[in-house]
Formats: structure tokens, sequence, C-alpha cells
């Protein structure tokens, strides 16, 4: 059996189970960013971008035009909150933080404050399918959540070649596959939430110049643009969002 397995790593891992197809990223353009932001979580929504960012002191829920990068509106998450993922459920824009156990939902309209949850755990990455929102908190994990009450429903332990996954972050959530970018590294995965699996790898390398590198942090924050089926995606500290489109590798 373990002979027969080998020969077959090509095309199956762990005996079984489908290889993850290897992928890289087409850049169609970009947009401008704002290199003070710590980005955490990252949508668009009706033709605008809707951007979580981080650290203590500096976290905020942001409504940005996509073509200036200019932020009209900007809301502050107070200390000692660390803001993280992000999503659109319905009217709510709901935003995790990562120590603090707490979940906010504001109104899209107004960036009002309409309700506080508590969870167990850290708060990383957070996407919506339509029916469930599902959760990073750092781990290997998935957590899939019901997105009133955000009880935890079920939980998938992410694989990759057959041994587990940690330090996923920021989630998107696309016809019924979860993206996930891995904290850093330039590696982006796409999973299958129902088993697990990681049934393709992203590089991400290369976006930023030598220059820009420099002074930015590490690859995080994907939104999915319906409209043209392209990927946006961008960095703590980038200069620039990259619409993209992710194809076969070299």
């Amino acid at each position: 059996l373990t002979v027969a397995c080998a020969a077959l790593m090509l095309t199956l891992t762990a005996c079984g189970q489908a290889a993850a197809e290897e992928l890289g990223v087409t850049v169609l353009g970009q947009h401008p960013h704002d290199e003070l932001a710590f980005t955490q979580g990252l949508l668009l929504a009706a033709g605008y971008l809707y951007e979580s960012t981080g650290l203590v002191g500096r976290s905020s829920l942001r409504q940005v035009d996509l073509a200036t990068g200019e932020v009209i509106r900007l809301r502050s998450v107070p200390p000692p909150h660390f803001a993280e993922g992000l999503e659109l459920v319905g009217n709510e824009l709901l935003q995790l933080t990562w120590q603090s156990g707490v979940l906010f939902r504001y109104d899209l309209a107004t960036f009002e404050l309409v309700g506080e949850q508590r969870y167990q755990g850290e708060g990383w990455g957070l996407c919506y399918d339509g029916e469930a929102v599902w959760m990073t908190d750092g781990s290997a994990t998935l957590f899939k959540r019901d997105p009133a009450s955000f009880e935890v429903l079920s939980s998938v332990q992410v694989l990759l070649d057959g041994k587990p996954l940690p330090r996923l972050n920021e989630l998107e959530c696309v016809d019924g596959e979860v993206y996930a970018n891995v904290w850093q590294t330039d590696m982006i995965v796409r999973i299958d939430p129902t088993t697990g699996q990681v049934t393709a790898t992203i590089d991400a390398a290369g976006l930023l110049t030598e220059a820009e590198r420099r002074d930015a942090d590490v690859l995080n924050g994907i939104a999915h643009d319906d409209g043209t089926d392209t990927f946006l995606v961008t960095g703590k500290h980038w200069p620039a969002l990259f619409r993209v489109r992710f194809v076969p590798a070299d």
C-alpha cells in the first residue's frame, strides 16, 4: 500500500486525496491603498471596498473608494480591541477582534454599532457563504457559525497533503469554497469547507517591488469581485491593492 501510494503522488496525496492544484496570479491592474492601513479584513460591496484594520489604538472600520484609495468613512475601534476579520451579512458588517472575544455588528449604511456578541478564543478571518459564516482563529481549523447567533455549528480541520495547515488568516467565500491567506507567507489556499481539503495553493509572491517590500508587512486581504470574477489582494501597510486572476502555475 505504501509503495502504491508513493507511485500516485503526482496526482494523489494521502492515499486517496486529490493533490492540491498549483496556481499563480496574473495581475490585471492595481489601485491605491493606504500604507498606514494594517489590513485585517477586506470585502467588496456595491462598488466600494470595506476594510478592517488592526493594531491596538489604530484599529478601524473603513469604507474606501476603490479607484482612488480615498477613505470615505472611518469608524475607530477603541482600545483594548485589536480589530480583525470583516464580513457583510445582509445589511450588517461583522467585525472580529483578535483577543477580546468580541464580535462587533455595524449598520452598513451608517456604520453605527448595532450589536456585540462574545465568542471563545481568538478571532482572525471571517467570510459568509450565503448561509453560514466561516471563521479562523490562527489554527488549522475552520469554524462554521450561525450568522445571527454566532454560535459554532461545526468545525473542520484544514489539510494540505494530508497534514494540518495552521495560521489560516483572512478569508473569502466564493462559490462554495473558502480562500484563505496563510499568515506570514505569500500563499493563498483554496479550501473545500465540507472536507477541509486544500484544493489549490496560490503563489502570490512578487506583487510588490523590492523597494515597496521594505516598508510593507505581510500579504493579507482577499476580496472577490463578482461582477468581473476577479480577486483584489493586498497586505498590511501595502501601497497598492492588486486586481488579479488565479491561473495555473508555469
